[in-house]
């Protein structure tokens, strides 16, 4: 089991280059319980009742079994942050060869028992529209559900906010958590905003290899690192120096192969 680790993530305290959310001087009471604890490995009831943009009644296991699954938690209704993060999102996933619905799926789930199917339906019309990419309507749902649903899920997966009754909204944190097929969590990236290479890196990982090209498997052997603490891939020394020797022996082996080449030419003359 990976170490659980801690990310404070409250409303308008951002660190917009992607990474991990940080607060400077004293934290005003409602933001001391907002947080996102990372739970890699741990499993996600997958019973949990919702519904979906058309009211229909569904489970999370609809949506499990056979992709990686991109989980972000939201209010529809949220003044500020919420809209940034999904718009970062989009952002994020336009680059992406990978395609919602092909290659994982995304749930956008409220955690405000308080909204409806309908606002959830007007969401996702507006973010498949941004997203404007043909197809991703059947990998793409927007979720909304009851107070006990919505515990069980925020808790399994380490979400953790409150109600600011002053500011009459949520104090949340922010970022994305990627499951596997089977519903575990994989990885947890941290933010408004991620990096395209990230979101990649967690769905190859999620999908336990299954997609991706070769590249993307040498990159993660040997260049990147998941950086728990962060919520993000991170390049670091030990792995620029692997990266490093691999490169340094495949330019080995590729000269050799040349002058070997050579050197028959020339025998054959």
């Amino acid at each position: 089991m990976m170490p659980r680790s801690h990310c404070l993530a409250p409303l308008a305290i951002a660190v917009l280059a992607g990474g991990a959310l940080r607060a400077e001087g004293p934290v005003p009471e409602p933001l001391r319980e907002v947080g996102f604890d990372q739970r890699l490995g741990e499993a996600v009831p997958l019973d949990i009742p919702f519904r979906d943009e058309t009211g229909r009644e569904v489970k999370l296991s609809e949506y499990f079994g056979k992709k990686p699954v991109l989980l972000s938690l939201v209010y529809f209704e949220c003044p500020m942050l919420c809209g940034m993060a999904t718009e970062g999102l989009v952002r994020s996933l336009r680059p992406l060869a990978f395609a919602p619905g092909t290659d994982f799926e995304v749930l956008t789930v409220s955690f405000d028992p308080r909204e409806t199917p309908e606002l959830a339906a007007a969401k996702r019309r507006n973010v498949l529209a941004a997203y404007g990419r043909p197809g991703a309507e059947d990998g793409w749902r927007f979720l909304t559900g009851g107070a006990e649903s919505i515990a069980r899920l925020t808790s399994a997966v380490g979400f953790r906010y409150v109600w600011d009754e002053e500011r009459k909204q949520f104090a949340h944190a922010t970022g994305i958590v990627i499951l596997t097929p089977e519903g575990r969590i994989s990885r947890c990236l941290f933010g408004i905003e991620y990096a395209p290479k990230d979101i990649r890196f967690a769905i190859i990982e999620a999908a336990d290899g299954a997609i991706g090209s070769i590249v993307d498997r040498v990159f993660l052997q040997f260049c990147y690192a998941y950086d728990p603490m962060l919520g993000r891939y991170t390049m670091t020394a030990l792995n620029l120096v692997r990266g490093g020797a691999v490169v340094t022996v495949l330019a080995i082996g590729a000269f050799i192969a040349v002058m070997l080449r050579r050197e028959r030419k020339v025998r054959g003359a």
